[in-house]
């Protein structure tokens, strides 16, 4: 890859990873909001515990789809 090719998609990925950090900064406010004390990483062990009573496990889940 040229250089300007490189440099267009370094500002690319850079633009996606503001709005990852903004989506996943605004979720975690709610998440306390609504009474999960550590926000996502609450809520994300409160939904492994839900899977493991339903008698799923992690695996089971579609993985999250690739960019």
């Amino acid at each position: 890859m040229k250089e300007k090719e490189l440099i267009k998609k370094i500002a690319k990925l850079e633009s996606i990873n503001d709005q990852l950090v903004a989506e996943f900064t605004y979720l975690n406010k709610i998440t306390k909001k609504l009474g999960f004390q550590e926000g996502i990483k609450t809520l994300k062990e409160a939904a492994k515990e839900l899977l493991e009573e339903k008698g799923l496990a992690e695996e089971d889940i579609d993985p999250p789809l690739a960019c």
